[in-house]
């Protein structure tokens, strides 16, 4: 099963009005950049960390 992209690196490729879209630089895919922040937060609330870094 291949694992999903977590897109560690991204470049803007287009500005349209309020939306501004951005591509992965690891697995090509574009998509807009509130979906990219979305994703982020995503991934902290499903990998919580404790803050004094002790598990």
């Amino acid at each position: 099963m291949a694992i999903p992209c977590k897109h560690p690196r991204v470049r803007v490729v287009s500005r349209q009005e309020d939306v501004e879209y951005v591509e992965c630089l690891e697995c090509g895919e574009v998509f807009d950049s509130d979906e990219f922040r979305d994703m982020e937060i995503e991934e902290k609330v499903s990998n919580p960390q404790h803050e004094d870094g002790v598990d």
